[in-house]
């Protein structure tokens, strides 16, 4: 039946009649309810105000007050890698966006699904080096999945709910939206959050294709080396699961990146450890001398292959399945690429492989195993564990694991060498229990990535794991840490230098330690205690587990540990820039 145009007319009046008539910043926090965000961290300014006000007038949100931007930001991204939704921070104009840079960039590195609300000047003063004025979407452009500058407070619902979409589907990653004041203050009609959306020019591929999938197949059945080699797409990807019942059926040897630790349980046999960089000596060789290489949800980054050029020196076929296509083919050439959703394309392999009914040749994985066991017996994770004079780094990692390895703990670092121990040592048989910046390797996001952790997870025990330098950058959140109740544990490996800038200026400069020393460092025991928490000096071997022990009792206070660690010990193995993943340094005597 058609309607008429007074019927039409009538019937627009009748909705508009039944709709709110809401400010902007009352309309985005109904938004925020209706996508089911718990908690937002952020800092107030007078740009974001309004919005400050209508979170105020509400109870379903819990608005975390931190002490600097950054903060937010990183607090939110933990919260976000350890759930898997979507992290909210909420910032103000100028400096309150810049200062919120850093964490933007460190979440969109590691592909986080965000969504960053920032305030604006007002529209009519834009361009106009206004006040606290800085030109957001312009300066977050490089480092964002996208971002929006909502100019009518008609398009405000519409725009919260594309960036939510935006953020979670896909490639994860960090949304901005840039909100001017008046925006936000400004009444129109609310009729509701839209309950979906389309974008015509944003539709990710979901599907694998199944022919690609077929050859994907026919490789793993005809390897006599194969590996299977996995990045932080897994755990993003939720695809845990299907990973290892792929791993049971072949029997392959696998390997994670930083980011993928977890993915596969490091108590597992097959598990080769970390690769790259900082990776093991057989997790390494695998790489390189396998003949079909099966890359899910990793991007063959510098960290992990070193030279392209050495990497492509052995003849190997590759098959690169990742729901970005931009990432296939990037650094390395692949054979079989396969864009999709990695759940979804592992779901469909192994249904092929069940339905195929073969398995791969058994002699052949036999004496593939046996060539990894060799390498593995250089045990090159080796330290002097039966040092009584000082505390070696790596024994209070693994003294740290055999504490809590029953236990539900989510472990955090900063960036440096404490960052490569607490990978190496540390065995993740759970995903997303491993919080840390990979790709962009930010110090100062240890601390609040436990906040936001501890938010979300509040019985589960969570550890800092950091070093005097990097605590620094955003050790003003122990503040944040009280006021909120978030009492989480820091463990400080204080070797009195910028360890991984020492450990490169050793090995490359000649030993000329150029402003690598910390020779101010605070008493970190009577800081922690000047914040309302507890602090505990360690300098003992001896003393190591006792302290762990002590701090765990303390479940509902902060504890920072300030281990005074040994100040001359590297992280091996370790490849050198240029060189290629099997071009590897086990320890000072390949210097």
């Amino acid at each position: 039946m058609k309607i008429s145009q007074p019927e039409l007319v009538s019937a627009a009046a009748a909705s508009r009649a039944s709709a709110e008539e809401l400010m902007g910043a009352d309309i985005l926090v109904r938004c925020l309810q209706a996508e089911g965000v718990e908690y937002v961290w952020g800092y107030p300014g007078g740009a974001v105000l309004y919005i400050y006000d209508a979170l105020y007038k509400q109870d379903a949100i819990q608005h975390i007050l931190v002490r600097h931007e950054q903060a937010a930001v990183h607090a939110a991204d933990g919260y976000a890698r350890a759930t898997g939704k979507v992290g909210v921070a909420l910032v103000t104009s100028g400096p309150g966006v810049t200062n919120a840079i850093t964490g933007i960039a460190t979440a969109y590195m590691d592909s986080i699904p965000m969504v960053i609300i920032t305030g604006q000047v007002p529209t009519h003063a834009i361009g106009q080096d206004a006040f606290q004025e800085c030109d957001t979407v312009g300066i977050t452009r490089p480092i964002v999945k996208h971002n929006f500058l909502v100019k009518d407070v008609r398009d405000l619902a519409l725009t919260i709910k594309k960036a939510f979409h935006i953020a979670r589907t896909g490639r994860p990653g960090p949304v901005v939206v840039d909100i001017p004041k008046d925006v936000s203050f400004k009444k129109t009609a609310f009729t509701g959050y839209p309950e979906s959306v389309t974008m015509r020019s944003y539709n990710p591929v979901r599907k694998g294709h199944g022919g690609q999938i077929r050859k994907a197949l026919q490789l793993l059945l005809s390897a006599r080396r194969p590996y299977i080699y996995t990045g932080g797409g897994v755990i993003l990807g939720d695809a845990v699961a299907e990973l290892r019942e792929l791993v049971d059926l072949l029997n392959f040897p696998v390997t994670n990146t930083l980011m993928g630790l977890g993915a596969f349980p490091a108590t597992d046999r097959r598990f080769l450890g970390m690769l790259g960089m900082h990776g093991t000596f057989e997790a390494n060789n695998a790489m390189q001398h396998c003949d079909v290489l099966l890359a899910v949800g990793a991007r063959f980054d510098d960290r992990v292959i070193g030279n392209p050029r050495h990497f492509a020196q052995v003849e190997r076929k590759i098959i690169h399945i990742d729901i970005d296509p931009s990432s296939i083919s990037k650094r390395v050439k692949v054979d079989v690429p396969i864009v999709g959703d990695v759940k979804e394309v592992l779901t469909e392999l192994i249904g092929m492989l069940r339905e195929a009914g073969r398995r791969p040749d058994e002699q052949a994985l036999a004496q593939w195993w046996a060539t990894i066991e060799g390498w593995r017996a250089r045990d090159c994770l080796k330290y002097d564990r039966h040092n009584t004079e000082v505390i070696k780094p790596q024994y209070v990692i693994e003294t740290l694991w055999n504490l809590t390895k029953d236990d539900d703990v989510y472990i955090t670092s900063d960036v440096g060498q404490h960052q490569m121990w607490a990978a190496q040592f540390y065995k993740f048989d759970r995903p997303r229990r491993w919080i840390n910046s990979g790709g962009l390797g930010t110090m100062g996001v240890g601390i609040p990535y436990a906040m936001g952790i501890k938010m979300a997870r509040p019985e589960a025990e969570v550890f800092c794991v950091t070093g005097e330098g990097s605590v620094q950058m955003c050790i003003q959140e122990l503040s944040t840490c009280l006021q909120y109740n978030t009492p989480i544990k820091i463990l400080s490996l204080n070797n009195r230098y910028l360890g991984m800038v020492r450990q490169w200026q050793e090995i490359e400069y000649s030993g000329r330690y150029s402003h690598s020393y910390m020779d101010a460092l605070p008493n970190f025991v009577k800081l922690a205690e000047a914040y309302g928490h507890v602090g505990l000096l360690v300098e003992r071997p001896q003393d190591v587990e006792p302290a762990l022990r002590e701090a765990r009792r303390l479940k509902d206070r902060t504890v920072f540990i300030d281990f005074r660690t040994d100040p001359t010990e590297n992280v091996w193995p370790m490849v050198q820039a240029g060189k290629g993943i099997t071009e590897m340094l086990l320890g000072s005597e390949d210097l």
